[in-house]
């Protein structure tokens, strides 16, 4: 009996999901907030690259999906009646990844606004449960269609450059491409599109056009990531709260605020999920039996955030916070954008960066060799070798277990004795029996040594001096992580390790004095302003921990603002 490949079976499995009819019910629900029109055979309903653009529901006759690759296309729907035309991007108002055009000689389609469809979804209950699982399977269909060009990044296998924009894309689940332009498919395609070496890397767009050596900013407008929080013109843009970081905490905070009426946007400097992202498995999250990726996870919150009306905007940091007098008190400068951000509240989520290895020659390597997540993407880069990870909390024992099915084996690299005071116990178990994984206790990373990417590196044990050396291509650092506070105004009172100081212990600071009434668990020195998660002092640094503070900042805002006075 032959074994059905994985990727035909689960293609099988997910069908229903993927492409469900809608019922006369549905039907009519979704009538009143678009137009019938026409479309004749081959005309284009949307091209891919195109942000913001309708769902298209089949009434009669039939319409084709296409990805137009190198001059070829590739059909990859077909729908007819009863069926509609859209994805993730419909939610998140990212770009589209593909083409839609009428196929029957007449069609009639029921053309509904993106707009509209995300406030059905929150409004029509009998709508979005079906039209969002089906939104994200067939983004989940899409990622593991081989033939699927979308997006695709060109560069030399050892390339930083190349690494950090599909890293990028990655973290923000833009499906992608990386090709290396050593390959026979890179050369080709570096010929085709007159793209020399210095040119790379190059990102090649869904039409196939190429931006060379992009920035992560021009990246993120052809991924449709960075979207205008406002009119263009505008000098102020005022809201009720502005989230800044999208970790777990700052997700929480969002899909509780704007699913609470709160005019709530999110400001993100890298890629929504923070360090939980970068968890291939969490197998200790709530309501989870069997675990859930860190990157599934914060990706489907960061959608539950959006349909509840949360703005995002990536990549985006907060370059400045100070206060002023009336209703919006605070007065945020961004990045990209010339106006000035006007909040009557702010949750302060910026969580940790992570702490770099200090070895000789460590930098070269960075996002060549050295790596801060062990994801899939990650985990290709280091099938059948020998692979180091750094670090004895939870993170570190996550990578090793996922990276041990995959590498030959896993050296765990530890300061301490053991790991029973940084790693839950039910991982240290797995980590210590796992055949494949040998823990150095006692041990550092004191150098990285190889040409434009990591060949070896040099262990010292620090009990007995000893030093060997250990030929690797990557290099998992899972450390720790510093809190990102450097850019807040002296306002907001820090502990001696930077993490920000909430609730009883800043009842002293200025701000307070006369204001009628203590500071919440989660505000700051600043009132109106609050912490969550891994960046506040004393906090819990567990993904969970952030998540229920992110809830419980949104409870003191509404405290703040007086909403149920």
């Amino acid at each position: 009996m032959n074994t059905p490949d994985p990727d035909e079976q689960f293609y099988l499995d997910t069908a229903s999901i993927a492409f469900p009819k809608l019922d006369d019910r549905q039907l009519a629900m979704l009538e009143p907030l678009g137009r019938r029109r026409i479309v004749r055979e081959g005309e284009v309903i949307f091209r891919a690259g195109q942000s913001d653009y309708p769902m298209a529901v089949v009434l009669s006759g039939g319409l084709e999906v296409f990805d137009l690759r190198d001059g070829h296309e590739q059909i990859l729907a077909e729908p007819g009646p009863r069926d509609f035309v859209g994805d993730v991007a419909m939610l998140n108002g990212t770009s589209a990844l593909a083409s839609t055009r009428g196929k029957a000689p007449e069609s009639e389609i029921l053309e509904v606004p993106a707009v509209e469809l995300r406030r059905a979804l929150v409004e029509l209950p009998g709508l979005g449960r079906p039209l969002v699982n089906a939104f994200i399977m067939r983004r989940e269909r899409l990622q593991r269609d081989r033939e699927f060009a979308g997006l695709r990044v060109l560069a030399a296998g050892d390339s930083q450059e190349g690494h950090l924009i599909h890293d990028f894309l990655d973290k923000n689940h833009i499906p992608h491409r990386l090709i290396a332009v050593e390959s026979d498919d890179g050369r080709a395609l570096a010929e085709r599109l007159h793209l020399a070496s210095p040119q790379l890397p190059a990102l090649i767009d869904a039409n196939g056009r190429p931006l060379r050596r992009p920035s992560l900013r021009e990246v993120a407008q052809v991924a449709g990531l960075l979207r205008h929080l406002e009119r263009e013109d505008a000098d102020e843009i005022f809201c009720d709260l502005v989230i800044i970081g999208a970790g777990p905490a700052g997700l929480a905070a969002a899909v509780y605020a704007a699913s609470e009426g709160l005019k709530t946007v999110v400001l993100e400097g890298y890629a929504p999920g923070g360090q939980a992202a970068s968890s291939s498995l969490i197998e200790n999250f709530f309501g989870f039996p069997t675990g859930i990726s860190g990157g599934e996870l914060t990706s489907r919150a960061q959608l539950q955030a959006i349909r509840f009306g949360a703005k995002f905007s990536t990549p985006n940091q907060a370059l400045s916070l100070s206060f002023s007098e009336g209703p919006y008190r605070a007065n945020i400068r961004v990045e990209s954008c010339p106006a000035v951000l006007r909040a009557k509240c702010v949750i302060i989520a910026t969580g940790a960066a992570y702490r770099r290895i200090e070895a000789e020659g460590r930098a070269k390597f960075e996002g060549a060799g050295v790596y801060y997540a062990a994801t899939a993407m990650e985990g290709s880069l280091c099938r059948g070798a020998t692979v180091i990870v750094a670090g004895g909390g939870n993170s570190a024992g996550q990578a090793a277990m996922f990276l041990s099915e995959c590498a030959a084996k896993v050296l765990l690299v530890i300061r301490g004795a053991d790991l029973s005071k940084s790693m839950s116990s039910y991982l240290s178990t797995r980590v210590e029996t796992k055949e494949n994984i040998e823990i150095l206790c006692y041990t550092e990373i004191r150098k990285m040594s190889g040409d434009r990417s990591l060949r070896e590196i040099e262990l010292e044990n620090t009990a007995t001096g000893e030093r060997r050396t250990v030929q690797t291509p990557a290099v998992f650092s899972m450390i720790g992580a510093k809190p990102c506070t450097e850019w807040l105004p002296p306002e907001i009172e820090c502990d001696e390790r930077g993490f920000i100081k909430t609730g009883l212990t800043v009842a002293q600071a200025p701000a307070w004095q006369g204001a009628g009434r203590p500071p919440g668990s989660l505000e700051t020195s600043r009132p109106g302003v609050f912490a969550a998660g891994d960046v506040r002092s004393g906090s819990v640094k567990r993904c969970a921990a952030a998540v229920g503070e992110g809830g419980m900042a949104v409870e003191g805002v509404h405290d703040a603002l007086g909403t149920y006075a």
